[in-house]
């Protein structure tokens, strides 16, 4: 994959079909899939920010060129203007246009928010979120807030990084709760858009479960 920096805000970057397919990804799928399409992007996020330095904060304006042997993405991240209450997104022609800005936590929630529809018997709906962090202190300085205990955990280490699994027990944490919690986590951590099904097949799992208090045992 070709990376080109174009400012602090804006990245462009070119893959190939055959880089897609080296990936585990199917060429047309990419285009119908939508789980499958998001994931080939937010793998190929990590690449660049790994490379590049490029962290994912907040919206993202993204277009996408198909060209004949692979596709050529721009991804320019929107800027809040000096009130905080606009964001300006840049647009072809050096353009810009106003969108007002969404809460970045209600935005998160409302992507992640799963209840499972197939089962006959019913279940409390889970709060999904699969975390990313590169060192291992962070972990360590979360691990210090016991509240955290409650929260469902795992921990991956995958192509360099580590990965926290969480799911927020929505029958014993109100909304106010899962936000603060949420806030929180994110102080240490990035969102990511890897799986948890890629890293249990591609990556290796460092804590089944009871990552806050396995790491507070060993490590605090």
């Amino acid at each position: 994959m070709e990376i080109e920096r174009i400012n602090d805000n804006t990245v462009k970057f070119y893959i190939s079909y055959l880089d897609i397919e080296e990936r585990g990804f199917d060429r047309e799928e990419i285009w119908y899939n939508r789980e499958r399409s998001e994931e080939l992007f937010w793998d190929m996020m990590e690449e660049i920010h790994d490379e590049e330095d490029f962290t994912v904060d907040g919206p993202l304006w993204i277009q996408v060129q198909a060209l004949d042997k692979g596709l050529e993405i721009l991804v320019t991240q929107a800027n809040l203007t000096k009130d905080g209450q606009r964001i300006e997104l840049p647009l072809p022609g050096d353009k810009y246009r106003d969108f007002p800005v969404d809460d970045r936590l209600e935005e998160l929630l409302d992507e992640h928010f799963q209840a499972d529809e197939d089962d006959d018997e019913p279940k409390e709906p889970m709060l999904e979120f699969m975390l990313s962090f590169n060192d291992f202190e962070d972990l360590i300085q979360l691990s210090k807030r016991t509240f955290l205990d409650e929260l469902a955990t795992q921990l991956y280490a995958y192509n360099g990084k580590y990965y926290l699994f969480v799911e927020f027990p929505e029958e014993t944490m109100d909304e106010e709760k899962v936000e603060n919690t949420l806030s929180l986590l994110l102080e240490y951590t990035d969102e990511s858009g890897v799986t948890i099904h890629r890293l249990q097949e591609y990556g290796k799992c460092v804590m089944e479960s009871h990552v806050f208090e396995t790491v507070r045992k060993y490590f605090n």
